[in-house]
């Protein structure tokens, strides 16, 4: 088991090397090599550790397919393809490359080759449409690695040197012997620092761990297992991962689905997945728009549903004439505002929920309480009584913005007619330059939204005619009174005070007067 101490070191590592390789590039810009060379090591350990297993089984107890000649390698395509989505030679593994790195004067292209034949490798199998693409932002030829083909090499001879070395690795050193876990908390680790760096453009696609554990455990509540996951603006996957971290993947039965519209954000996705040892099986990640092109139409209803989407982007609205009839939108009667798409989120996601099943949303806060188009969309959830939960979160949680997001909870099965709304602002502690939610907090508001009781200052539970009532505005703030910070000032020790203060700044006065004419004197 790796100790706190241990992983903060490696994360040290990791970002030190990180830095230290992108040399002038914006790291931003620099991501998808450190990512990608990432990748490219775990597949390579993992595929081999997966061979030598099976051929040491089957008793071949010396094999090793490292040393294999590609010739003799090619006979376990097929079935390997099957069973692990890919296939790659001896030749082409991370560690036969790096090893002949620094006298291929054609690395980069040796390297592209490589990467067309692993995705390749799955053309026409199920795993193909996971595989495609994978690789496509790890361009070896880029003028951001050097202006010319040696400078470039040169660089991509540091990275394998620097990926390779990470101690990502126990024991012996074989793959059997490395955490996942090691691998996936690296990748994490790095995405989050880059977001952080980037500003509004990272935050764009990371959400914060603790917020995404948060997230995963409030729709699981009273569970231990659910038919599959989804996240229809899924980003990097953060959030869907945390399901494997909170029931075990192997009780998220059916996989992890998703959809992303940024390429570069979509590949990132599926390379977590298989960083944190998901089979391709176990995934369905798509790209597109999943407000006008959403990819899981014909996938059973989703038990678990988390998201942060994007807040209060442009969309097609009233302005595409085939949304209004669309079933994931008709019901509400209106279309949420062409300016502000984030109602049209959470009606997508209470289309593909399960009867039984709960989502988390992370939402602007302008759509608790906005008029208009949003305030009908907000009626017919609350009058079909569809809120479960409204969450204020606290400000500064997430990286690009410092607003005070909320988490809005949809059940279609409640066992009463009621939402309950929690404060949840002051559940913080300072980390760094953001506000971090601890397992302290978390649990806190895991507690109060299981209780579902009023509690002082901090939770309410209201009934859905007084929501009505109040012009369907479900802003916490509208429901939970905030505890009395006054102080009871004592008027006669107050004035005695000032009284005091009156007295000595009399005092200085007149001591600076006799000083000032003293000086005068001796002039």
């Amino acid at each position: 088991m790796t100790t706190d101490s241990e992983r903060a070191e490696l994360h040290k590592t990791i970002w030190r090397i990180a830095n230290d390789l992108r040399g002038s590039v914006d790291g931003w810009d620099f991501k998808s090599y450190v990512l990608g060379m990432l990748f490219y090591r775990f597949i390579s350990e993992n595929l081999t550790e997966y061979l030598n297993r099976m051929e040491r089984a089957a008793g071949n107890p010396d094999f090793d397919y490292a040393a294999l000649s590609d010739e003799d390698a090619e006979i376990a395509r097929e079935v390997t393809v099957e069973e692990k989505g890919f296939y790659m030679l001896p030749s082409q593994l991370f560690a036969n490359v790096r090893a002949r790195a620094r006298h291929d004067q054609n690395l980069n292209e040796t390297l592209t080759r490589i990467f067309a034949a692993i995705e390749g490798s799955a053309t026409g199998a199920d795993s193909e449409d996971d595989l495609k693409g994978l690789f496509d932002d790890l361009d070896v030829n880029s003028s951001k690695l050097g202006p010319t083909v040696i400078k470039r090499n040169e660089k991509l001879v540091k990275l394998l040197d620097a990926i390779g070395d990470l101690p990502l690795s126990r024991g012996t050193g074989s793959f059997a012997e490395n955490s996942i876990d090691l691998f996936g908390d690296a990748y994490e680790y790095l995405m989050q620092m880059y977001a952080s760096d980037a500003g509004k453009s990272g935050g764009e696609y990371y959400t914060p761990q603790e917020v995404s554990e948060l997230l995963a455990r409030i729709t699981v509540v009273g569970k231990t297992e659910v038919n599959k996951v989804y996240d229809p603006a899924c980003g990097s996957g953060s959030l869907l991962l945390k399901f494997a971290k909170v029931l075990g993947k192997e009780n998220v039965r059916q996989g992890f689905f998703g959809q992303e519209i940024n390429l570069t954000t979509y590949n990132l996705c599926r390379i977590n997945m298989f960083l944190h040892d998901v089979n391709f099986e176990q995934f369905d990640i798509a790209h597109g728009d999943t407000l006008t092109d959403p990819a899981h139409w014909d996938d059973e209803p989703f038990e678990a549903i988390v998201s942060n989407p994007p807040y209060s982007i442009r969309w097609d609205g009233d302005a595409n004439p085939l949304l209004i009839n669309d079933p994931r939108f008709a019901p509400a009667g209106v279309l949420a505002p062409k300016s502000k798409a984030d109602l049209a989120f959470t009606m997508h996601m209470l289309h593909w929920l399960a009867v039984n099943g709960t989502a988390a949303i992370v939402e602007f806060p302008g759509v608790l309480y906005r008029g208009g188009a949003e305030q009908k969309i907000r009626q017919y959830l609350v009058d079909n009584n569809y809120v479960d939960t409204v969450i204020q979160l606290p400000p500064d949680l997430f990286f690009g913005t410092t607003i005070a997001t909320c988490i809005i909870v949809l059940k279609k099965s409640k066992r009463d007619n009621a939402t309950l709304f929690i404060d949840a602002s002051a559940e913080f502690v300072r980390g760094g330059n953001k506000n971090r939610l601890t397992a302290d907090n978390q649990q806190r508001i895991l507690e109060w939204f299981s209780a579902r009781r009023d509690v002082a200052h901090v939770a309410r539970l209201v009934e859905n005619r007084a929501i009505a009532e109040n012009g369907y505005n479900i802003a916490v703030s509208s429901y939970v009174e905030q505890a009395d910070t006054t102080v009871a000032v004592d008027i006669r020790a107050l004035n005695a005070e000032i009284a005091g203060i009156v007295s000595r700044q009399a005092e200085l006065r007149r001591q600076i007067d006799a000083i000032v004419a003293e000086l005068e004197g001796a002039q």
